[in-house]
C-alpha cells in the first residue's frame, strides 16, 4: 500500500475513533478523556500504510492460520495463499490487506465495506463494517455475505492490539485452551488449566502467549491502572473464541474476538458448534456485534 491520507474520525461525549479505510478498514486509534485504550497507528506506519501497525483491524472471511494454505470442504481441496511474508501460511484472510471503500459517514457513525472476487483463491464475499460511536462506547457490527457460487465455510472477527502497560490486567473467561504448534498453527484443547485461566483479573504472563482461548463467555475487560481507565469489551454470542496474543518481548498485546477456532478449517469438523465456523450458501449473510466500552478506574 501507498502512503494514505484518508482517515475518518467518530465523536460522542468523551470518545474519539479515528478510522482509516485504506488501511485494511481499520482503526487508527481509540482516545477516551484524552487516553489512548488500543494501540495508536503512529505517523510513519500511516505514510507507510502498515496495517499491521493499527489499532485494530477486520479479520475475514476467516481468522487466524490455515496450515498448509488449504482445506477440505465438499469434496474438494481449496487452496489459499501465503499473505504475510516470512510467515508460510495464509492468516486472518484477505480483508486486513485491502483498503475498503467508505458508504456513509457521519459525527458519530461510518460504513465501510469492502467486495472480493475470488481468483487465485476460492473466496468471494461482500463485508460491512458499521461503526457506532456513543458516550458509552464503540461498537463494530460486522457482516459477511457469500457472494461466490458455492457454499464455503467462513469467520470473521476483529483484531484489536493494545499497550503493554507494566501494570496492565486482563480478565476473561473461557473453557478450552488451544496448544500452540510450530508456524503459529493451533493446536489440539485442553481443559483451562489454573495458570492460564483469566477468570480473575491478572497481570499478562512473563511468557509467551499466542493461543485461541474457546468457549469465551463474549466478555472480557482490561484496565491500565497508570493510565486511570480500563475497556470492557462484550461480543455477540456468534464470537465463540478469543484469540491471546502476548509477547514479553513486545510492547503491545493482543485480545481478539471471532466466531471460528483458530485452526477450525484443517480439522475440518463444519458442524461442531465449538468450532464455530459458519457455511454459508451462495448468497447467505453472517453478523455480529462487538462493543468496546471505556471505564474509569478508582484512584
Amino acid at each position: 500500500m501507498g502512503a494514505i491520507s484518508e482517515r475518518l474520525t467518530l465523536k460522542a461525549g468523551a470518545l474519539e475513533v479515528e478510522l482509516v479505510p485504506q488501511i485494511g478498514g481499520s482503526v487508527s486509534s481509540l482516545r477516551w478523556c484524552g487516553i489512548d485504550l488500543m494501540r495508536r497507528l503512529s505517523d510513519p506506519d500511516r505514510e507507510a500504510g502498515n496495517v499491521l501497525g493499527v489499532a485494530m483491524f477486520p479479520m475475514t472471511p476467516y481468522a487466524n492460520r490455515i496450515a498448509g494454505n488449504a482445506f477440505d470442504f465438499a469434496a474438494k481441496r481449496w487452496q489459499v495463499l501465503p499473505n504475510n511474508p516470512p510467515e508460510k501460511f495464509n492468516v486472518h484472510g484477505s480483508g486486513w490487506q485491502h483498503a475498503w471503500a467508505v458508504m456513509d459517514a457521519e459525527a458519530a457513525s461510518a460504513t465501510l465495506s469492502l467486495d472480493i472476487t475470488a481468483g487465485a483463491e476460492p473466496y468471494s464475499y461482500r463485508a460491512t463494517q458499521a461503526f457506532a460511536v456513543s458516550e458509552g462506547g464503540l461498537s463494530v457490527t460486522m457482516t459477511l455475505t457469500n457472494t461466490g457460487p458455492v457454499s464455503l465455510p467462513f469467520g470473521f472477527g476483529l483484531h484489536p492490539w493494545f499497550d503493554r502497560d507494566p501494570d496492565v490486567t486482563l480478565q476473561f473467561s473461557a473453557r478450552r485452551f488451544y496448544l500452540e504448534e510450530p508456524d503459529g498453527i493451533s493446536g489440539d484443547p485442553v481443559t483451562l488449566p489454573p495458570e492460564l485461566d483469566f477468570a480473575e483479573d491478572r497481570p499478562l504472563p512473563n511468557g509467551w502467549r499466542n493461543n485461541d482461548c474457546g468457549g469465551w463467555a463474549g466478555k472480557a475487560t482490561i484496565r491500565f491502572p497508570t493510565r486511570g481507565a480500563g475497556l470492557r469489551i462484550a461480543a455477540d454470542p456468534i464470537f465463540k473464541h478469543l484469540m491471546f496474543y502476548a509477547d514479553p518481548t513486545k510492547p503491545y498485546f493482543c485480545v481478539e474476538p471471532q466466531t471460528n477456532a483458530s485452526g477450525a478449517f484443517n480439522r475440518g469438523r463444519w458442524d461442531d458448534p465449538g468450532e464455530g465456523i459458519i457455511v454459508l450458501a451462495a448468497g447467505e449473510s453472517a453478523a455480529g456485534t462487538v462493543s468496546f466500552m471505556p471505564f474509569a478506574l478508582e484512584p
